[in-house]
């Protein structure tokens, strides 16, 4: 079935998931109302039962309209728009947004405030507007391309943007975010992953949270990207009751590598108004890297990392190995073994060794 299709097809409102499920979804109007609901039918023949990871991620909870801690836009993104649906933050890169709608609308959504409403309102003019910034700007030499999800636009308006982009002399690497190879991977046909070969470098950082999301529908999309010469990369993000456990972590660390995504961050959720019920603290997220770290390959352990509140950029955070920093480094491996490392221009004895 085209892609296209299966969006037209999506369920909207809790009342047909009441029906499929046997459940009474009334009180989830509210939600649905407030947040928009969009579940397309691949995603959800994934769902196998009520309060499931994906019944989690894509279902509206009445916890959405009772969150007293989080704030509507967490990351300070409307502040650091010079130009509407452009974020600015860091010195030499760019947030564009070309997309207002996504294949499944996710419950713990950082732009959950508006993406999917009428409050995200994208236009060419918009967009012609973006692309005048980033003329203007020649600091910026690496844009994201975003949303909602870009890869829903048409590959025509696709390639559109790309273009203009590549034309400008100061950008050199173009990134696309889009979870399109997880909630809708019928996109990804071999005519886009054509298309997008064309304007190398070109990266694509896609969004799987469970392993049982890498399905051969989903391998196939990521294949057909890699072949075009594409790397992947994976932002995953730590949700309770979904993934907030060592095994499940690398379990989809290593499924990663299998379809050839690079696990690239694991973050801490955001303070998104409506998301507080995903929230996990943070020594949950730094036993997990030590789960990971000297456990497994470095191939497969991501970075994990905060979003600042108020837009003050992603902070990497890691289990603390270090006992003591002086003319020795004393710290202990992942086997929890003390070891030295002498310090350059010092003077003393290393111990451990390097098995």
């Amino acid at each position: 079935m085209r892609w296209q299709t299966l969006l037209k097809n999506s369920i909207t409102t809790p009342a047909a998931l009441g029906s499929r499920f046997g459940f009474d979804s009334g009180p989830l109007r509210a939600v649905a109302e407030r947040y928009p609901m969009r579940i397309n039918p691949y995603y959800l023949n994934l769902i196998r039962e009520k309060g499931d990871p994906f019944w989690l991620q894509a279902v509206p909870d009445e916890q959405e309209l009772h969150d007293m801690v989080c704030m509507p836009d967490p990351l300070g993104e409307e502040h650091l728009s010079p130009v509407p649906n452009l974020i600015h933050k860091y010195p030499d890169r760019a947030l564009f947004l070309v997309h207002s709608q996504c294949a499944m609308y996710c419950r713990f959504c950082t732009r959950k405030r508006k993406v999917g409403t009428g409050d995200m309102v994208i236009t060419r003019e918009t967009i012609d507007a973006g692309l005048d910034y980033l003329r203007k700007t020649p600091e910026v030499r690496d844009v994201l391309v975003s949303g909602g999800d870009p890869l829903l636009l048409s590959d025509e308006r696709l390639e559109s943007i790309l273009k203009s982009l590549r034309r400008i002399p100061s950008i050199e690497i173009i990134r696309i975010g889009t979870r399109a190879p997880c909630t809708l991977p019928m996109r990804v046909t071999t005519r886009l992953a054509t298309m997008l070969k064309r304007y190398h470098p070109l990266y694509i950082n896609t969004h799987f949270n469970h392993p049982d999301e890498i399905t051969p529908e989903a391998a196939l999309a990521c294949s057909r990207l890699a072949n075009a010469g594409i790397p992947l990369g994976c932002q995953t993000v730590l949700l309770r009751g979904v993934n907030d456990d060592p095994r499940i972590i690398k379990r989809l660390m290593h499924g990663l590598l299998r379809i050839r995504v690079k696990p690239y961050y694991i973050f801490q959720g955001d303070m998104t108004e409506g998301t507080d019920h995903f929230r996990t603290p943070i020594n949950k997220g730094l036993a997990i890297m030590k789960s990971l770290i000297g456990h497994t390959s470095g191939m497969a352990v991501p970075k994990f990392a905060v979003d600042a509140p108020g837009g003050g950029g992603k902070i990497p955070l890691q289990p603390d190995y270090v006992h003591h920093l002086g003319a020795n480094l004393v710290f202990s491996n992942f086997r929890g073994d003390i070891c030295s490392y002498q310090d350059a221009g010092a003077r003393g004895q290393v111990t451990g060794d390097r098995g």
